[in-house]
């Protein structure tokens, strides 16, 4: 198992794009014990929510902004002067895609674009990922993990414009970016994240708490779906140490699935029983028939082989405490502790775990 390396972001320009999320928080907070310095252009921060807690915006540059709005876009990167960027704004809820699907392909589609657009235009440049998810497949019902080499085609709006933003990804690189002299560039798909701070709606680890926290019984739409369920870390750590990999080597730039093992692959019933299971006070939870009846796939897993192999990276917390980090998180934000404190615990913890990994695996190869 590899890691990335702290000592590669140190003093490097980082232009993030969706900073203000709960992913591109995480980022930020990681990057920043990296002593990267980071540009970040999003949207502004919802009320209350983890970018705020942090307070990340006193340890930053945050610009306001809409990746939909190229000329403003194009400024910001133009004088942010990035090494590196990371593309994570989105608008990346699927129900709300139905609801709104010119503005989420506008965002998704077109932002790419812009962000692309904006590195082209760039002298500094030298690494760039564009974050997409596991849904940009088509999906067949499988019952195996989609490879990197599979058909791209999402059904619903949000999918769809993320399968696109592949697609406008790989016209940018093959048709402006080939040579020695310009900036390697990747695509990760991840699975479904959870973790501590995330307030989104339409997210299964969110709701669970926010009926815990209001006493109800929890609503669960589609307990029968399985997902590819993990830590946000997981995947984080993935994404920085492809940045760093394909810095160093151009050839390793491509897709990359950072998604669980097979195992950690489960329903959504299953994933909501082990919240119930651990938060305890006999929390339970009931199927609920979606009333908007929107498409939902049955199967969906990935298939994490290619970045097992080419960037000996691993997945090291399974759903199962994934779900215990979140609960902790929770419940030591409840008891007083500082946000920032929770999370760095959380980071060192992770990076522990790694180490503690490897050296079980060297002693079982020797």
């Amino acid at each position: 198992m590899m890691i990335f390396d702290p000592d590669f972001y140190r003093g490097k320009k980082v232009f993030i794009t969706g900073h203000t999320g709960f992913k591109g928080s995480w980022l930020c907070q990681m990057l920043l014990l990296s002593g990267a310095e980071i540009t970040g252009y999003a949207l502004p921060a919802e009320d209350n929510s983890l970018f705020q807690q942090l307070k990340l915006a006193q340890h930053i540059c945050s610009l306001v902004g809409d990746v939909r709005d190229e000329n403003y876009l194009l400024q910001a990167v133009r004088q942010a002067k990035p090494e590196i960027i990371i593309h994570l704004a989105a608008q990346p809820l699927v129900r709300q895609s139905y609801q709104t699907p010119v503005a989420t392909y506008a965002t998704n589609v077109m932002g790419t674009v812009h962000i692309l657009e904006a590195m082209r235009q760039s002298d500094t440049a030298i690494s760039f990922l564009n974050v997409t998810t596991d849904k940009v497949y088509y999906n067949q019902e499988w019952l195996w993990g989609y490879r990197e080499n599979e058909t791209l085609c999402g059904r619903d709006p949000y999918a769809n414009s993320k399968s696109c933003s592949e697609l406008v990804t790989y016209s940018y690189q093959q048709s402006f970016f080939q040579g020695d002299n310009y900036p390697a560039i990747s695509t990760a798909r991840s699975g479904n994240v959870i973790g501590g701070g995330d307030n989104a709606k339409d997210r299964i680890i969110p709701d669970c708490l926010r009926a815990t926290q209001n006493g109800q019984i929890i609503n669960v739409r589609h307990p029968l779906s399985v997902r590819p369920y993990q830590h946000v870390l997981d995947c984080l750590y993935g994404y920085l140490l492809l940045i760093q990999k394909q810095t160093e080597d151009k050839t390793l730039s491509s897709s990359y699935n950072f998604g669980p093992d097979e195992n950690d692959c489960l329903t959504t019933g299953e994933l909501v029983q082990t919240f119930c299971d651990i938060w305890g006070d006999n929390q339970r939870w009931q199927a609920e028939n979606d009333a908007l009846n929107y498409h939902e796939d049955h199967y969906l897993r990935l298939d994490n082989s290619k970045a097992k192999r080419l960037l000996h990276w691993q997945p090291r917390w399974s759903a199962q405490q994934a779900v215990e980090k979140t609960i902790q998180w929770v419940k030591a934000l409840q008891a007083g502790q500082n946000c920032r404190d929770i999370m760095q615990q959380q980071i060192e913890q992770y990076r522990i775990d790694g180490q503690a990994k490897m050296s079980k695996q060297k002693g079982k190869s020797s």
